[in-house]
């Protein structure tokens, strides 16, 4: 096999160490983080990951003292408690696996092979993360136009990572300019020859989705963060070079790109066979799946029966006509049907209620409960007089309800009528 970089130069001391750490930090964090960079690759996770899951609250309340159990685990949360405890653990071991490893191993002269395996991991962990970040950007199902609920949402109430998302998924163009900038940089860093500037467009990338995470509270900083870290890595290689280039204005030499090569020539071209393929099936297991989850909860999904926004214009209670009095926390001032199966009901005094929603639309009849107690149901039968005056009557708790309410015109909110302008007399920020 031939040397993709000399083994004759010799490596500093801190530079071994250094290595040594790194090595085994980045394999640990992919190891313990895959953060489903690879199709299916999360189902393996599924079954080496449990006796981590019961060590890593036993260290947290043993080791650590932690003044609560470890009870959650990774999930829509990449900034669990049971995530920042495991970065500590897998740091603590890089660090005892470095000094053992420094003991056994302290003649070597360089890392010059394994230090080309650990790039090429990182590489291809990188590039395929940025694939599955720019895909679900360019078929827009991470960041979608903001929905009914959060239209009626009263523009203080909403979360620091909520007005993120909202910012980011008004705008179809800003999701395909930061999607093609992800998928660009991925397909970057997948070639030894661009593989520095694919290390630069993800530093910049990943280092606004960090800012924004850290930002906003978003619960993706870990994850963010080591992105950073590894694109520092990849051109930590070459950073003469590019000092060179970019602070020194001196020539900088061409970067030795040549890859591993084996002795037998059929092992050679099955191995980029290899490579191209799994770039392929990754590309369109990316694609496949963002398409499939647009169709199946994104925008392009299908609207739920009766979906749109409800102004409540009579609310009769027991034969009783009840006032809408902002004080009131019962009586119903709009219902938004947005989701499959979920309802909000806001109050005149501007609190909301989820409730499950489970219309008939053969029978006309809705079937309302609360997610806390499912055993108490509402049924309530239901009716439009023309295309926009819908009634409801029946049961609601414990109360007789008679109904009318008007289809409110979605279109009517600025954020959905305003659109693009080339030219702006005036500024309209409101």
């Amino acid at each position: 096999m031939e040397q993709a970089i000399s083994t004759t130069q010799l490596w500093s001391f801190t530079k071994k160490l250094l290595f040594r750490f790194s090595f085994l930090f980045f394999v640990l964090y992919i190891f313990l983080n895959p953060n489903g960079f690879f199709p299916y690759v999360d189902n393996a996770y599924e079954l080496y990951i449990p006796p981590f899951q019961k060590l890593i609250p036993w260290i947290g309340k043993h080791i650590l003292h932690l003044s609560y159990d470890i009870t959650t685990f990774t999930n829509g949360s990449g900034d669990t408690t049971y995530d920042y405890v495991i970065l500590l653990f897998l740091t603590v071991m890089a660090l005892l696996g470095c000094v053992i490893w420094t003991i056994a191993d302290g003649k070597r002269k360089s890392f010059n092979t394994l230090s080309y395996w650990l790039t090429t991991i990182i590489r291809y962990y990188a590039a395929f993360t940025m694939f599955g970040y720019g895909f679900v950007k360019v078929i827009k199902l991470q960041f979608p136009f903001p929905g009914l609920n959060t239209l009626m949402e009263p523009y203080g109430q909403s979360s620091p990572m909520g007005l993120a998302w909202n910012f980011i998924g008004y705008s179809k163009g800003y999701n395909y300019f930061t999607g093609i900038g992800e998928i660009t940089a991925g397909m970057l860093l997948l070639f030894r020859r661009t593989t520095r500037l694919g290390a630069i467009m993800t530093l910049v990338i990943a280092g606004n989705i960090m800012a924004i995470n850290y930002c906003f509270d978003v619960p993706v900083k870990l994850v963010s963060t080591a992105l950073v870290v590894m694109s520092i890595y990849l051109l930590m290689q070459e950073k003469t070079r590019l000092i060179n280039f970019f602070f020194r204005n001196k020539v900088a030499q061409p970067e030795n790109v040549s890859i591993k090569r084996f002795r037998n020539k059929r092992l050679n071209l099955s191995m980029d066979i290899l490579k191209y393929l799994v770039i392929a099936f990754v590309l369109f297991k990316n694609i496949y799946d963002a398409a499939d989850g647009m169709k199946l909860y994104g925008e392009a999904a299908p609207k739920p029966p009766l979906y749109g926004i409800y102004n409540v214009k009579t609310f009769v209670r027991n034969h009783d006509t009840i006032a809408p009095l902002l004080t009131d926390t019962t009586r119903w001032r709009n219902l938004i049907v947005n989701y499959p199966g979920f309802v909000t009901v806001k109050m005149t005094s501007d609190k909301q209620l989820g409730f499950a929603f489970r219309p008939d639309t053969i029978a006309k009849k809705i079937v309302m409960f609360s997610y806390a107690d499912t055993t108490k149901k509402s049924n309530l039968a239901y009716s439009f007089i023309g295309s926009d005056s819908l009634i409801l009557k029946g049961k609601f708790a414990e109360d007789s309800v008679f109904i009318t309410m008007k289809k409110f015109d979605v279109n009517k909110f600025l954020l959905v009528n305003r659109g693009f302008h080339f030219i702006n007399e005036y500024p309209l920020n409101r």
